[in-house]
């Protein structure tokens, strides 16, 4: 941190002596009206958070950068600078993705070359640097913890500033945030969980801090666990709260839920539903042991899946980069494996590194883990006494890509999800929106569905779209995949490789949160084949993102259609043999010339009441109109 003198038994604060260099002109921007500059944010304290979405550090800075900037608004600004470590997490379309996903609010900017992380001289994710009023670098710090460490300086910073008169005080000004509010019945879905037994799916409705229970056979919601609201309380199911919850696992009539914001395990016992918490307080634990522990008192960190096997509930402890058995009975916990350390390291069950594990499955003899940062697949001994951690595929921090082949030769990009069954390893290839299969016998691995490009497609497996799929399950020759992006539950059909796209249905159970709807006047179709055509108008001056596709998802009853717009158009022939309602989704992506560096979203919902009459048109339309949401031209940007 800058220089802080001794005054009078007072400190004085010292204004930094490197000035802060200007953001590079032409990245685009998020949660902003326009793109910002160093010049306009003089007179304000500002923190620089260099991060990365798919890194759980830098998440779990995101939380403790939330409560510097409740404490301290307006006199501190928080900006984002995204500079991404997978080539997936530098496009634009990816980053707003986890911006709306996490919640972030600050303005964002896409440091896609890591251009602003050179001038800054960076070295790790994540690290923050503090700006003085003056525009001068005042401090730099780096990992989590971060809290305390600006929370002891800018109590002195703000003093000391505005005591000179060179600390501006009114509100920043108003941001301009994408639409939020998710008409879909799902909300960032991170894990699905197969009962093909018991006939349900459950699938962690992540972004809406609940678990949702729907009938295998017909898609149907059988219930809701957890109000919907994001917090940590026990209770019955619509009065209890999660906080993103991950994945889980099943044994005997209790579902155990990797409670991943709350840092915690909680336990659904059925038929009831009702939930309590088997281990976590709510707080991170950041001393990393793997000792043995009683589970009364005991602390997580960052839990993201689970996986029942020989009376031990197995979790992958994503903040610490471990596995961690639990006996729920015995009411005890302790390490299973990796160090601690995030690195890929093969060897001894303690003594291996592992990098970030975010999703597990077993065959009985092994536990394999999705090891996300270091893009592998690795295999665990189930039993402790002598056993290892060997890789299946993968090799490294910085080796990750996208290639299908024998087992050495084979890159993944930040896999977050695994199945096994019939000795094959089921792989959400998440980061490069693909589904892979991995041979155990022959150590080879291929595509099984996605075509790579981020987007919602059915159909067969070498065409079907992904956007960041992420958690997996297998019931009745099909893979149940949670796509998280695309808020959607999608089914692989292991005997002809056929993606489509589970008609989850709604019903009184279950209400999309803060939906926003419009219902359109009734139209007339002739009964059979119609043509339906949607068409998106955009503002003057705006054109759609060349780097994101947008789309339109079309559903009637268990029937669905996504459909992606070209030119800002799209259409599809659809059977008509009743009277139904039509419910269309647009989501938009486009820029403007008079915002140039800014991202724009819409996310549009219309009902469209159709009425079978032999009379009726042959064709019918729903429109969209992205409208402007700014008051006039664009300010004039002042000179740095």
């Amino acid at each position: 941190m800058a220089a802080q003198k001794s005054a009078g038994g007072r400190r004085v604060i010292e204004p930094g002596s490197v000035r802060a260099p200007e953001f590079p002109r032409g990245l685009d921007w998020l949660n902003v009206e326009a793109p910002l500059t160093m010049a306009r944010l003089r007179g304000k304290i500002v923190l620089l958070d260099f991060w990365t979405h798919c890194c759980i550090n830098c998440l779990h800075a995101l939380e403790e950068l939330k409560r510097l900037e409740a404490k301290y608004a307006p006199d501190l600004v928080v900006v984002g600078v995204h500079s991404g470590k997978f080539p997936a997490e530098k496009r634009s379309g990816s980053i707003r993705e986890a911006v709306l996903r996490l919640g972030v609010e600050h303005p964002v900017v896409n440091d896609s070359e890591m251009e602003i992380w050179q001038q800054y001289s960076v070295r790790a994710w994540p690290t923050f640097m503090l700006i003085d009023p003056l525009g001068k670098v005042f401090g730099a710090h780096s990992g989590e913890r971060l809290f305390e460490v600006f929370d002891r300086v800018l109590p002195q910073m703000i003093e000391a500033f505005a005591a000179t008169g060179q600390l501006r005080r009114e509100a920043a000004e108003p941001r301009l945030e994408p639409a939020r509010a998710h008409s879909t019945l799902l909300s960032y879905p991170g894990k699905v969980l197969a009962d093909e037994e018991g006939g349900r799916l459950f699938i962690a409705d992540t972004g809406h801090h609940r678990i949702v229970v729907a009938d295998l056979a017909d898609g149907g919601v059988a219930g809701v666990i957890g109000s919907g609201e994001r917090g940590f309380r026990d209770g019955p199911p619509a009065r209890a709260r999660f906080s993103q919850p991950q994945g889980m696992a099943l044994h005997g009539g209790s579902l155990f839920v990797a409670d991943a914001g709350n840092h915690a395990v909680r336990r659904v016992d059925f038929p009831g539903g009702t939930v309590s918490t088997l281990v976590g307080d709510g707080t991170q634990d950041v001393e990393w042991s793997s000792d043995p522990r009683p589970l009364d008192g005991a602390r997580l960190n960052s839990p993201w899946d689970l996986q029942w096997s020989h009376g031990v509930l197995f979790a992958a402890m994503a903040g610490n980069h471990q596995i961690f058995g639990i006996d729920p009975v015995g009411g005890f916990m302790a390490g299973h494996a990796g160090s601690g350390r995030e690195d890929h390291v093969d060897g001894p069950l303690l003594a291996a590194a592992l990098a970030q594990p975010s999703g597990l499955a077993t065959d009985g003899q092994s536990l394999f883990v999705a090891d996300s940062e270091v893009s592998s697949i690795r295999a665990v001994d189930l039993d402790p006494r002598g056993g290892h951690v060997r890789t299946v595929v993968g090799k490294g921090l910085f080796d990750f890509g996208d290639r299908d082949g024998a087992a050495g030769a084979v890159r993944l990009q930040h896999p977050m999800g695994v199945a096994c069954s019939g000795g094959r390893l089921y792989v959400a290839d998440t980061y490069n929106n693909k589904v892979k299969v991995i041979s155990l016998a022959e150590l080879t691995a291929r595509t099984l569905a996605g075509a790579g490009p981020r987007g919602m497609r059915d159909g067969p497996g070498a065409q079907a779209r992904f956007d960041e799929p992420a958690g997996l399950s297998l019931a009745g020759g099909r893979l149940y995949v949670a796509d998280t992006n695309n808020h959607a539950v999608r089914i692989v059909d292991l005997s002809s490789g056929t993606v489509s796209t589970w008609a989850l249905r709604k019903t009184g159970r279950l209400v999309p949160r803060a939906a926003q709807l419009e219902t359109l006047p009734e139209q007339a179709a002739r009964p059979g084949r119609v043509r339906l055509s949607c068409e998106c108008l955009l503002p003057p001056g705006c054109s759609f993102a060349d780097h994101v596709s947008s789309g339109v998802t079309i559903r009637a009853g268990d029937r669905v259609w996504p459909l992606e717009l070209v030119h800002g158009a799209a259409s599809v022939a659809i059977d008509v043999a009743a009277d139904e309602m039509l419910h269309a989704e647009a989501v938009v992506y486009y820029c403007c010339a008079s915002r140039p560096g800014t991202c724009l979203f819409s996310r549009q919902v219309k009902i469209l009441p159709v009425r079978a009459d032999s009379a009726g048109d042959e064709s019918i339309g729903i429109e969209f109109e992205v409208r402007a949401r700014w008051p006039g031209p664009a300010s004039p940007q002042p000179s740095p």
